[in-house]
This record gives structure tokens, sequence and C-alpha cells, in this order.
């Protein structure tokens, strides 16, 4: 009778995760046992965690919801040790702490709580936000990579997961390409973002134009009568010096 009312339940409790999900979880029973749920964590903003993807596992006793189930964690994550029991108020290492009213969806908010605090417990690990952050981006290829169960249980995900990891492989192409770009044009060779005068000149209307065209007529004369007056000083140097060796010769 327990494990009639215990499927009934968790029936009950599937169908209301779907139509209404917690924030940053998603789970669902083993199509061949319903005693078995995976799950997955998505790392909140503003965490270490961040947009990584955590796959874990409740399994549920047969006197579900008298009887709270075990919590573990699959993919690596940082804070909790992965295949492990985790100790919870909410898990099968605190019976007494249960409450039947509780559900899955209750279950995993307060993982999820948890999982974003420093409070240490049985199961729990220890290690620096860098770790964190690092596990969080790897976790993804991870899932894909290393864990047949995520592959098995979340094969819309497995879709998802392989369109995002091509869109950072064509982002990173783009930077890269942007980066390259962006040296040539600093050496000069580039020159997308320098307009030439001729286009200078087109974006202006006729006065402004020829004013400009004179401007630079001015400029080149001037530049031109000071590069002569120059030499000229230099050739009556010569000149003179000339003058004064030849008579003192």
């Amino acid at each position: 009778m327990a494990t009639r009312q215990s499927q009934k339940r968790l029936t009950k409790e599937y169908k209301a995760l779907t139509s209404n999900p917690p924030p940053y979880i998603s789970a669902k029973p083993n199509d061949e046992n319903i005693f078995e749920w995976h799950f997955v964590i998505t790392g909140p903003p503003q965490t270490p965690f961040e947009e990584g993807q955590y796959h874990g596992m409740l399994r549920f006793p047969h006197e579900y919801p008298f009887k709270p189930p075990s919590i573990s964690m699959i993919t690596p994550n940082g804070r909790f040790a992965c295949n492990t029991r985790l100790c919870l108020s909410m898990s099968d290492y605190h019976p007494d702490t249960w409450n039947p009213a509780w559900s899955v969806a209750t279950i995993l908010t307060g993982l999820l709580s948890f999982m974003t605090g420093d409070e240490s417990t049985t199961g729990s690990i220890t290690t620096s936000e860098t770790i964190k952050k690092k596990l969080a981006k790897e976790s993804k290829k991870w899932n894909m990579n290393e864990n047949q169960r995520f592959i098995r249980q979340f094969p819309n995900l497995v879709a998802q997961n392989k369109l995002d990891i091509e869109e950072e492989k064509r982002k990173a192409q783009i930077q890269q390409q942007q980066q390259q770009q962006g040296a040539v044009n600093n050496d000069g060779e580039g020159g997308e973002n320098c307009i030439n005068l001729k286009d200078q000149l087109d974006l202006l209307d006729p006065e402004d134009r020829a004013r400009l065209l004179v401007e630079q007529d001015d400029s080149v004369r001037s530049f031109w009568l000071q590069k002569y007056t120059i030499i000229g000083i230099l050739l009556a140097g010569l000149i003179a010096a000339s003058f004064n060796i030849v008579r003192r010769a």
C-alpha cells in the first residue's frame, strides 16, 4: 500500500514540477524507476556557480513521503563531493527533522540554498571561488563527455549543450579575428576606422569643401616655403664658408 501511495505522490509532484519548476531547477524521475529522480541545478547569477550545470540524484524510499530521500551530486562542483550522500535536514541523514509535507521542489530548493552558502556538513567540501568558477565553466562539457546518466536522462539538455558549445566556439573565433584585425589596424595596414581626405571632402557641402581645399593649399605652400627658406640659409652658409677658405688661401 505504501508503495502505491508513494508512486501516486511522486507522479503528482512530477506534474507540478513540470508545470511550475522552481528557479534554476529541473527534475524528472527515471523512466524505469519512479523512485530514482535526476535533477539539474543551473548556477544562479552572481555566485561562483553562475551558468554551471549540476546533475544530481534523489533516491526515494518506498515509504515516501513519510521518510526522506537520499541526496547526491554527480557533476563536479567544488561544494559537494561527487556520488556521496549529503547530510542535510531534508535528506535521509536526518529522518527526525523530515516533514512529510515537503516535496521534491522543497528538497531541491533547500539544496540550492545550501549549495550557495558556506555551511559545512557531511558530504560538503571546501574549495576556492576560483575552483568553483572553473568547474562551473567546464560543467556542460563534463556532463556531455563524462556523464552517461546525464546523457540518458536529459537528451534535450544534451542537444542544447551542443548548440551552446558551438556558439561559444563561434564567439571565441570572432573575438580572435577582431583582435587580429585590431592589431593590423594599429600597425597602419588595416585602416578601416581611418577616413582619407577624399572621403572627408565628400561629406562636406561645396562651400566647406572649397574652404578646406584652400586651407590645404595654403598649408602646402607654407610647408614648402619654410623648407626652401631653410635650404637657402644652409646654402648661403656653405657659400660664405667656401669664400672664406679661398680668401685665406
